[in-house]
């Protein structure tokens, strides 16, 4: 089979002829129909997320795609149904990582890898949804849908007309834009470095885009809605300025939620750190998915889809094929892409 490999950090992934192997206890075969890119492969590609020391390895955590086989103890799903592929744990058994055949070696991955023509999945990183239920929908909910969902719901419990300000207009933020406007959030702020992105983000539901390259954040939100600060704002660059310059515009009740990750090691400030005593006091958070639970959320988030509740127009910027991942990446990287689907 074809499928994107990590053979060295900090260089182009390859797409390269990979060979599957037996499935054990646990594990689950699925043919892949559509993956999106996350900002996390980015990370992966850079080593920055512990994975250095176990290259060469497949990539990818979110798609869709249909049981083609199943291990030893899986119970949950069956041969012929469609999945949704998501990082986060669900029900099912926890299975060993997989093995395939690179260049006549070994390769270990992660349990769930998506950027390939098949994986071979743990059991619980698989949830079965409804056949006819869309493609690009089934890939969303493996991360970039439902993280942005789960962080507005859960981590953050934002209410109605409170204001919401997203830090980075990439794949996740402009699901965060959707999630937002859902829950009935007002005024939406976006935040990015690329100017190309405001018509996008617009088109999303945004209230007001900034360019903070050539624009005061602050003096921007002062002017259009005459306030002075937010009730919740959700970094999504892990940028160290973009986090430091946003924390003060924080509300009295205000939450920050960090969703993209700083760089290994990397410290950063709290300028004038007694601000956050200010009114309630104020509270900053680290998220993993937005408290996704798969087993839980995928069929509410279907069922709202299907009521014409959730829609998902506009969030796919580009389609393409596995022979391109490495201009796919690059359009990421440059900030010319919300999400991106690598079809099969």
């Amino acid at each position: 089979m074809k499928a994107v490999i990590l053979e060295k950090i900090d260089g182009d992934v390859v797409v390269g002829e990979v060979e599957l192997t037996d499935l054990t206890f646990g594990q689950v075969l699925v043919k892949v129909i559509v993956s999106g890119i996350c900002g996390s492969q980015l990370q992966e590609i850079a080593g920055n997320k512990n994975n250095a020391n176990f290259v060469p390895h497949l990539l990818g955590h979110e798609g869709c795609g249909i049981v083609e086989s199943i291990g030893p103890g899986v119970t949950k799903v069956k041969v012929g149904d469609k999945v949704v592929m998501h990082w986060r744990k669900g029900d099912g058994v926890e299975a060993d990582f997989p093995s395939y055949l690179y260049n006549g070696k070994i390769m270990k991955s992660g349990k769930i890898t998506t950027l390939s023509e098949y994986t071979i999945a743990s059991e619980n990183r698989i949830t079965p949804v409804p056949a006819d239920t869309p493609d690009d929908l089934a890939s969303l909910l493996g991360c970039g849908l439902s993280t942005a969902l789960g962080t507005i719901n859960e981590e953050a419990n934002v209410k109605f007309g409170e204001s919401v300000m997203i830090v980075g207009a990439g794949g996740l933020g402009v699901n965060l834009i959707k999630a937002a406007r859902l829950a009935s959030a007002f005024p939406i702020i976006v935040l990015d470095v690329h100017e190309n992105k405001k018509e996008v983000c617009e088109s999303m539901g945004a209230d007001l885009f900034i360019n903070t390259q050539n624009s005061d954040t602050k003096e921007e939100i002062i002017k259009k809605f005459g306030i002075k600060d937010v009730d919740v704002i959700i970094e999504t660059s892990g940028n160290k300025q973009a986090i430091e310059e946003t924390l003060p515009l924080l509300s009295g009740v205000g939450r920050f939620i960090l969703v993209g990750q700083p760089k290994p090691g990397e410290t950063v400030g709290i300028i004038n750190a007694h601000h956050l005593f200010g009114g309630e006091g104020k509270t900053i958070k680290a998220t993993q998915g937005g408290k996704f639970s798969p087993s839980r959320d995928i069929p509410k988030y279907i069922k709202l889809h299907k009521a014409g509740v959730l829609n998902i127009d506009g969030i796919i910027t580009h389609r393409m094929k596995l022979d391109q991942i490495n201009e796919a990446i690059g359009l990421i990287r440059k900030g010319q892409a919300g999400r991106i689907l690598i079809e099969m």
